[in-house]
This record gives C-alpha cells, structure tokens and sequence, in this order.
C-alpha cells in the first residue's frame, strides 16, 4: 500500500519504540490534530514519556516548582528508543543539545513565548535529534524526536529490523521534559507531508492509547498492561 492510500484507509500498525513504563501526551485519541497543528506532518503524533511506578516523570522537588530541571534527574532520560517498524534509516540527525526541562509554569511561559523562534529553526530546532525510518521504499515514514545527543546507533541507509535500538530518550529540540515524539507522515519533504493515523501492537487488536494512559512493555512489540494516569504524589 502506498503512503498516500494509508492516509485514506486504515491506521499504520506500529510497535511501541521503547520498553517499560511510559504514559502518552497529546494523544490523537484526544484530538486531531493532536498537537494543534497540521505542521510538519504532525496531525496523528503522539507523545510518551517515561514514568516511575507512581506515574511520576520524576521525583518532586522545589526546581520542579518555580525552576528548570536537569534532564538527567528524570527516570526515562537515556532509556533505550527501539525502531517500531522494520525499514531503512532515511534520516539520522544528532547534532542537537539536551536543555534543562520544565515542569514550572514560571518556567513554561517564557519558554511557549519562544516558540515561533523554534518553528523559523526548521525541523532540527523542533525535533531535536530525530531518526526518520522509511518502512517501504516510498514510505509511510516514521519520525522518532527528541533522542539525546550522541545516542544515535544507527545512520542514514542502515537497514533495522524491528525492536533494534536506534537511540535513547533525551530532551533535545521543542520539549518540555525527557520524552519521545511518534508520528507517521507520507513524505519527508515537512513542508508538505502529511500525518498518516498510527496504532501500536497490543494484546487483541492495536491501540491509541488515550490521553494521560499509562503503557507497560515489557519486551519489544508486546503490550504487557495499560491503565488510567495516577495522580503524581
């Protein structure tokens, strides 16, 4: 099936790109487009970001309040980012810094204020260090962003099979805090490519997880269990 045939049909069956405990953002099954904008294929992305068992990203402290954050003190920076499809690697970009997070509001405004300087930066200032896998030779094309810097393990024209790992989780690009972006688009041309509608193997048939929900896996491609987002302590 062609790339443009899969916008029309059925949603892209994927794997879930990581192991462990990780709870979705910005959910399609919330919104469409999930992230409020059609930009650069990002109609049907999905965010996940890694959680302890409490749900929390990580522990409370008073930098999380009124300061910006280390990226290491979050449980999911540098956990292991797995290709969710087989294919070939058609970009491979590890260039960019992982910044400090932000959990504070008084962090997060100034930081949304910026926001257009990121989108004039291109593809590199918002997805950060990212790996692009073709799953056909004329697509869909799967976008794994915001990798840390140096953790990339794979370059352009490496063939990967599914659950290899690609890079790790990092905070590069436009992100708040440690996590992984997902989508699928019909192009790699971000002016014009369009978002194609994922979902990812499960036990049963595939899932969307929705917003706030936390997934386990506990080996590559398989759903181990899910359940409504806890409250942080």
């Amino acid at each position: 099936m062609s790339a443009g045939a899969q916008a029309e049909s059925e949603p892209l069956v994927i794997a879930y790109p990581f192991m462990g405990r990780w709870m979705a953002r910005r959910s399609p099954a919330r919104r469409v487009p999930s992230h409020g904008t059609h930009l650069m294929g990002t109609t049907y992305a999905i965010d996940f970001i890694p959680v302890d068992a409490r749900g929390r990203s990580a522990p409370r402290s008073w930098r999380a309040a009124v300061a910006t954050e280390a990226p290491e003190n979050f449980v999911g920076f540098g956990a292991a980012i797995l290709a969710p499809c087989s294919g070939r690697v058609v970009i491979a970009h590890d260039d960019e810094p992982d910044h400090e997070a932000r959990r504070s509001q008084l962090t997060l405004l100034p930081y949304l204020l910026s926001q257009a300087s990121r989108v004039r930066g291109g593809p590199p200032a918002i997805a950060g260090n990212h790996v692009v896998i073709a799953s056909g030779a004329g697509g869909p094309f799967i976008l794994l962003a915001h990798l840390r810097r140096g953790s990339l393990e794979v370059g352009v024209g490496d063939d990967v099979q599914a659950g290899a790992t690609v890079g790790a989780c990092g905070n590069s690009g436009n992100s708040t805090q440690p996590h992984v972006h997902v989508q699928a688009t019909d192009s790699t041309n971000w002016s014009e490519a369009r978002g194609l509608p994922i979902a990812f193997k499960a036990t049963g048939l595939p899932a969307l997880p929705r917003e706030g929900e936390i997934v386990t896996v506990d080996q590559p491609g398989s759903l181990v269990a899910d359940w409504p987002q806890k409250q942080p302590d």
